[in-house]
């Protein structure tokens, strides 16, 4: 289908989805991230595909498997691929996809023996979400609860930081920060908040057990009343005068330190 000015509605709704005002599909854009998501078996609604990128004999095998697996196939100029596009240089292909599932049975039901949960409270930064989502499964994350106010883990800033690891790992977004410690209750998953100061040093926690790291908003940190909630503290220490590490840093050294407890035990 080759998409015109007069035949727009494909790319009216690539933008709705683009923006968020689409809640069953997601906006997926560049060759590698498509690639990813049909290998991660999501269902394809729709791939808008700029006439350069189609063209070129070196990615055609790769457009054929990514565009057989679609319900629509739109073929556009670069002009109207610009349009859509969400980043500042168009990378020739936009892939619209159903939003996968991302609620509290699915998280539970592949949460396993020791699971390793992480929970991103009220974090809005795309750019730290898509980074932690794809450290988390590199360090072998068992699945992630995002809380109200927190960025769509599905957005396309986060999704491009995550590079395909948000179509694999399960989600269970929206639910509020006591629902979260609720289900880690229910399933006997110690909770850890992370705290500049007053808590143990992440290193002298034992990670083999299933626990469940709670990362709080950037400029803020958990509250008073959350870190209360929670059933350990834990500190990376820091050489003075630095006060706090970006988020997704700190995220990874803790990850990383649960993976190495967990790697020495198995």
């Amino acid at each position: 289908m080759q998409i015109t000015s007069r035949d727009n509605s494909l790319l009216r709704k690539a933008r709705a989805v683009r923006d968020g005002k689409d809640n069953e599909h997601i906006f997926v854009e560049g060759l590698r991230l498509c690639e990813e998501a049909v290998q991660s078996n999501l269902e394809v609604y729709a791939v808008i595909i700029s006439a350069e990128l189609a063209g070129k004999d070196r990615v055609k095998t790769r457009i054929e498997e990514i565009t057989s697996r679609s319900q629509r196939i739109g073929f556009v100029s670069e002009k109207l691929l610009e349009s859509i596009s969400f980043t500042k240089t168009p990378q020739g292909i936009v892939l619209l996809a159903q939003r996968p599932e991302a609620g509290k049975a699915e998280l539970q039901r592949r949460l396993g023996p020791t699971p390793l949960v992480l929970v991103l409270h009220q974090m809005n930064n795309p750019v730290n979400v898509g980074a932690i989502v794809r450290t988390a499964e590199a360090g072998g994350v068992t699945g992630i609860i995002t809380t109200s106010n927190t960025n769509d883990p599905f957005s396309p800033k986060a999704l491009r930081g995550a590079m395909g690891s948000a179509f694999r790992l399960p989600f269970w977004t929206n639910a509020s920060f006591t629902e979260a410690l609720e289900l880690c209750r229910e399933n006997d998953i110690a909770t850890v908040a992370t705290a500049v100061r007053s808590g143990i040093t992440y290193t002298e926690l034992d990670w083999t057990s299933p626990r469940a790291l709670i990362l709080g908003p950037e400029s803020t940190g958990l509250s008073t009343e959350e870190l209360a909630a929670t059933d350990e503290i834990i500190t990376i220490p820091m050489r003075r005068p630095v006060e706090s590490l970006n988020v997704s840093v700190a995220s990874g050294i803790v990850i990383y330190e649960a993976a190495r407890q967990r790697m020495l035990k198995s």
